[in-house]
């Protein structure tokens, strides 16, 4: 049986036996005995006596005077007064101790004041065995009957409280029961003794003094008991002290004995011989210069490891190295499992990492972590690229299984770069570049693993110029932006259009959006863009419809990217586009492509909605080209879906390839959204939309992206595509002719 069920059932058993006990006390009282004398007593050892308590130096024991009061009231009033006063005196003690804070565990204050009702209990009746079976009499008053009397209460009441206390210390903390008598219940005898005594002193002085004396006589004890605390409380305090000064001692001596064992110890040291001396000192360069080229996490060599040993291979020369090929390893994503899981499984992701590196490494290659989540190898004796690229793929074949940790499967995605030793390569770090730039390449296609050429490293370069560039495109007012009219399929007029950003460069030449939008995304200047952009757009189209009231329903669609999506302040810099310009908030369209929208579904769901308070229209763009989830689909709060133009360009001229087209149409009207097409070039591909219902379309059968100047233009001239659906009719009316052999005129 467990020891706490024990304990419970002990504090029942000990309960029961003390309330019946109780019960025959209070059953057998004789009323006569509560006399004002007896209330009296009552009432002082309750208020005062039981809180008063004296500490017994060099000892965790107390004294305690409630035995005193218990065996005075045997004396005066008989057995079951004595029984009902020790379990009022608990009861208020107990009661006490919870009012100053104290915690008292399940059943104990019940099974404290019972087991007191039950030690007294048994007291008493040993006294009245002795009385019953010995010549011991009951007349107290006899000193020849008292001092036995108050002996057998003493011995009988410490043997009965100190068993009942050691039971319930061993079940509670599952030692021996002579143990817990020992540590415990001993030194309380003290109590008892003492207490037998002044009940005996005090009886005496209440039967044969007066009034006067009986106050003398309490006046007494209480400067005796404040004189004899105060000493205690010096004597404790003297203790106290002398312990704290030979500890200081102590602690002295026992400092210069070590600080003279360490003096032997390197006087013995450098006695030692010069054999041992030097093995140390070896031992410790070795173990310096592992630290300096080795990482601490991984044990791999580290990037100054790497360096010098490419140093070696460049300088022993082209005609030995060229079998030696340098790949550059790159885990994608791998900020995410800091950021989900946190750093310490990060930590051991990357160990898990250097580990199947190292499995996966022939005799004589070398890897080696850079930093953070980048590593590099060396390939020795390799006969030609292939060879390089098949060991490229199998390492990235192993290291994209995943890893099982904490209860977590952890995906890794990995790009590999490689770079072929070359003529050009006079110092490690150029090697390393190019390794680097083919891991970006291999990042950018999704391939995987890439293989540097002088290509890449050119595009390189140029992206570099760029990027340095673009950070001062707003600022020289390079941007501006060009519009796409959105039409209607069903009627021809414009709806809206969508605002493209676009970059003339001061060199008078025109940045593709396909170059400078990915390394905005990448450096985080897309953010201040697309302020700028929904600044700029908001005020024109505000403009414009103030001057030309009768199109105020068309409205303008701005892309969000990624990164701005997850911005915390994306929110505000709409709201504040909107209130700056005075447009409608129902006029202004922000569309989130699939992929971005899925990456961080929940997310995304939050900070959509809050865009939804503001009134503005949300649109899912580029739709067909990512993975999205039809659980999160329809929680996103989007009005319109934006087929992305590869499966428009798809569908044939007679229509076939559509199926995925009409499948995403539909999903669209399941979900209550509107649908725009986009890349919409050909009359067939307009009239083949039109028929599966599809709204609205975009695309240069319309219109190609045009200036501010043009699309105002296009609003004030009020200008409609319905001739598109005049030629759609006048071509189903030709081929219907033809089918039935009748003349077109």
């Amino acid at each position: 049986m467990p020891s706490d069920k024990k304990l419970i059932i002990y504090k029942i058993v000990i309960g029961a036996a003390g309330g019946l006990c109780l019960i025959c006390s209070l059953f057998n009282l004789q009323l006569d005995v509560l006399n004002a004398k007896a209330l009296l007593i009552l009432f002082f050892a309750l208020l005062i006596t039981s809180r008063l308590t004296l500490s017994i130096p060099h000892s965790e024991s107390h004294l305690s005077f409630a035995d005193t009061m218990i065996f005075l009231v045997f004396l005066l009033f008989g057995p079951e007064a004595a029984i009902i006063f020790g379990v009022l005196e608990m009861l208020v003690n107990c009661s006490y101790l919870i009012f100053k804070g104290v915690k008292f565990g399940r059943f104990t204050v019940l099974f404290n004041i019972f087991s007191t009702a039950l030690s007294s209990f048994l007291t008493f009746s040993v006294v009245h065995l002795l009385q019953n079976y010995s010549h011991l009499g009951r007349n107290y008053e006899q000193t020849s009957t008292l001092f036995p009397v108050l002996s057998v209460l003493a011995l009988s009441q410490f043997l009965f409280s100190s068993l009942l206390a050691s039971f319930f210390y061993s079940l509670k903390n599952q030692t021996s029961l002579w143990f817990s008598w020992k540590r415990v219940c001993f030194s309380s005898s003290m109590t008892q003794i003492v207490g037998a005594g002044i009940a005996g002193v005090a009886f005496k002085i209440l039967n044969y003094g007066d009034l006067l004396t009986s106050v003398m006589a309490l006046i007494f004890f209480a400067i005796t008991y404040l004189y004899y605390k105060q000493s205690i409380n010096d004597i404790n305090e003297s203790v106290v002290k002398a312990e704290r000064a030979q500890r200081e001692k102590a602690e002295s001596e026992t400092k210069r004995r070590k600080e003279a064992e360490r003096y032997a110890e390197k006087l013995a040291d450098s006695l030692s011989k010069e054999e041992e001396v030097s093995e140390a000192l070896r031992q410790s360069k070795t173990e310096l210069e592992h630290a300096a080229f080795h990482d601490f996490l991984t044990d791999l060599p580290n990037r100054t490891y790497l360096v010098e040993r490419l140093r070696l291979l460049i300088e022993i020369g082209i005609e030995i190295s060229h079998k030696y090929y340098v790949l550059f390893l790159d885990l994608s994503r791998f900020q995410n499992i800091n950021d989900r899981l946190g750093h310490t499984v990060g930590d051991r992701v990357l160990q898990l990492v250097a580990k199947r590196l190292v499995s996966l490494l022939r005799d004589g290659d070398t890897v080696a972590r850079l930093g953070g989540d980048e590593f590099a190898i060396v390939l020795t004796d390799v006969s030609s690229i292939e060879t390089a690229q098949l060991i490229a793929k199998q390492i990235h074949e192993k290291l994209s299984m995943p890893f099982y940790l904490q209860g977590h499967k952890i995906y890794t995605d990995l790009n590999i770069g490689i770079a072929p030793f070359d003529a050009d390569h006079e110092k490690p770090e150029d090697l390393l570049r190019d390794a680097d730039i083919a891991m970006h390449h291999a990042k950018e296609t999704g391939r995987g693993v890439s293989v540097f050429t002088m290509e890449l490293r050119g595009r390189f370069l140029e992206r570099i110029t760029l990027e340095a560039e673009l950070r001062f495109a707003l600022e020289r007012e390079e941007l501006f932006l060009n519009y796409q009219p959105i039409v209607s399929l069903k009627t021809g007029k414009i709806i809206g259009f969508e605002a493209l950003l676009r970059w003339q460069h001061r060199d008078k030449k025109l940045i593709s959006p396909a170059q400078f939008i990915p390394i905005a995304e990448d450096n985080g200047l897309i953010i201040p863009m697309t302020r700028w952009i929904l600044n700029e757009t908001c005020r024109n189209f505000a403009k414009w419809q103030k001057a030309h009231k009768s199109r105020r329903k068309v409205s303008v669609s701005v892309n969000i990217s990624g990164k701005h999506l997850l911005d915390e302040n994306l929110v505000t810099d709409v709201s504040e586009a909107l209130v700056r310009s005075g447009l409608p908030a129902s006029c202004l369209t922000l569309e989130i492509t699939e992929s971005i929208a899925m990456d961080h579904a929940e997310r995304t769901i939050e900070i959509l909605s809050k865009l939804k308070r503001l009134g503005v229209k949300l649109s899912i763009d580029d739709f067909g080209t990512g993975y999205s989830s039809l659980n999160y689909l329809h929680r996103l709060p989007f009005d319109t879906l934006k087929i992305d133009r590869s499966f428009v360009n798809e569908v044939g001229e007679h229509g076939e390839n559509s199926e995925i087209l009409q499948t995403i149409i539909q999903l669209a009207k399941n979900l209550g959204m509107k649908v725009v097409a986009e890349g919409v070039e050909t009359h067939s591909q307009f009239s083949l939309l039109r028929n599966l219902r599809c709204e609205y379309g975009q695309g240069f059968l319309m219109s190609k992206p045009v200036s501010e100047a043009d699309a105002e233009m296009i609003l004030r001239s009020n200008r409609d595509w319905s001739s598109l659906i005049l030629d759609e009719s006048h071509e189903s009316r030709e081929k219907t002719l033809q089918s039935e052999n009748l003349p077109i005129f």
